[in-house]
């Protein structure tokens, strides 16, 4: 080792050491730099260029230089699996980061960012929630929920009213399937309802973000303390019956949160603009309400549009090396799922098997509702397209500008029988590219 490379190692190992000791504090930052909030962005739906760009050049690059560490973007397909299946080699642990428990940022936690045993320990309690013969079981429920959300649509948009499909529909079921599933009374809806995209806004930085977090957070622990006594019929009621004394209330509400963020605004993003993409592609959405098997367009509509867009950040634990790049102890590494679901310059086509995707994470931390997520999107796609065939879009969607799950704040629809002609009328919108 050079002399300069010592002395490199030297600062980073007293700025890491500092980190801890202060607690420099990620949720305190006013807006994300640049250097880290442009791999976020995308031109509508098409993803950056610089992103394909980068990739094309070097699949793992070092992406900027943060607090003494170096922050490496990897987007590549073969280099993605490598990082999220290593188990051994990085740590998920941000809360050193992030300040102390009761901050903004340190109330972060649950199963993305936490490491085995604890992970191990934790998931434990969740996975057997979640299998797909669990789910099964709520299946109807989730058709009645979609039902009922259809009929709301519907309702709205009487006499060519355009209504927004994003908050009628695409927000509302994946939030009443989640709320039943968690077991949170009527009267507490509301109030979680308030928490939910702002989290994954990093527009304004760590603040708005982990403060966001750190909201909800408090609110499923509230809501898990005051079932200790009365456990619900939902999973935080079956959780404290069948394993109460080894899981504490922060604990389990980090699970709570954890399945809240995988569960809710994951799926309603994926609703709202997987729909955008169907209504371009009019075959596809006559099969659907025809009755074709959901599942080959949903996994390609996964794989396409990729809406998580960075995999849980990786703490290097000691020198590595991934891909061709050195990777240094205490760089942190992060995968664009977007960017290694797209290597190989595929386009939108359901016809090809999607299998193999990384839109639910892969190894360790693979999104643990990654079944509720099918599930909801096999009813409610085909659903939305028996309940109207000659849906249209009423106007131009408003995007997400730089969010961690990628989204549409709007998306206008048009329901009526009329929406074709209604549809002509205004004229084009490119959505899609």
């Amino acid at each position: 080792m050079t002399t300069f490379s010592r002395v490199t190692a030297l600062v980073r190992t007293a700025l890491l050491r500092t980190a801890g000791r202060r607690g420099f504090d990620l949720s305190q930052l006013d807006r994300l730099p640049d250097s880290l909030g442009w791999p976020l962005r995308r031109d509508g739906m098409l993803l950056s260029e610089r992103l394909g760009q980068l990739r094309a050049q070097e699949p793992v690059s070092r992406l900027t230089s943060f607090f003494g560490m170096d922050v490496w973007l990897v987007t590549g397909m073969a280099q993605a699996r490598e990082v999220l299946t290593e188990t051994s080699a990085y740590s998920s642990d941000i809360r050193p980061y992030v300040g102390r428990r009761g901050s903004a940022g340190g109330d972060i936690g649950g199963l993305g960012f936490t490491d085995p045993p604890d992970h191990t320990r934790l998931r434990k309690l969740l996975t057997p929630e979640f299998t797909r013969r669990r789910l099964e079981q709520i299946r109807p429920r989730v058709e009645e929920i979609v039902a009922e959300q259809l009929d709301e649509l519907a309702a709205a948009g009487r006499g060519g009213t355009p209504v927004d499909l994003a908050a009628t529909f695409a927000f509302s079921v994946p939030f009443q399937v989640i709320c039943e599933l968690l077991g949170l009374p009527m009267e507490e809806r509301e109030t979680f309802r308030t928490l939910g995209s702002a989290r994954f806004d990093v527009s304004r930085g760590g603040a708005g973000a982990l403060g966001a977090i750190s909201g909800s957070r408090q609110f499923l622990m509230e809501a898990t303390n005051r079932q200790r006594n009365h456990p619900g019929h939902g999973l935080i009621g079956r959780i404290i019956r069948e394993h109460g004394h080894d899981i504490d209330d922060h604990e389990l509400g980090g699970l709570a949160d954890g399945v809240f963020t995988g569960g809710m605004e994951t799926s309603a993003g994926m609703l709202a603009l997987g729909t955008a993409v169907l209504l371009e592609r009019r075959d596809l959405w006559a099969d659907l309400g025809a009755g074709a098997d959901p599942e080959p367009v949903v996994e390609e509509l996964l794989r396409h549009l990729s809406v998580v867009q960075v995999a849980f950040p990786r703490f290097a634990r000691h020198d590595l090396v991934v891909g061709t790049r050195q990777i240094s102890k205490g760089d942190v590494v992060l995968v664009s799922i977007p960017g290694a679901n797209r290597d190989g310059a595929r386009g939108f086509d359901p016809s090809r098997a999607a299998g193999g995707h990384l839109a639910f994470g892969h190894g360790l931390h693979r999104c643990v509702g990654a079944e509720l997520a099918r599930l909801e999107l096999g009813v409610a796609y085909p659903a939305l397209a028996r309940r109207f065939p000659e849906l249209q879009l009423g106007g131009q969607p408003v995007f997400r500008e730089t969010s961690i799950v990628f989204g549409v704040d709007s998306l206008p629809v048009l329901t009526g029988r009329d929406a074709q002609a209604e549809r002509a009328a205004a004229g084009p919108y490119v959505v899609v590219r």
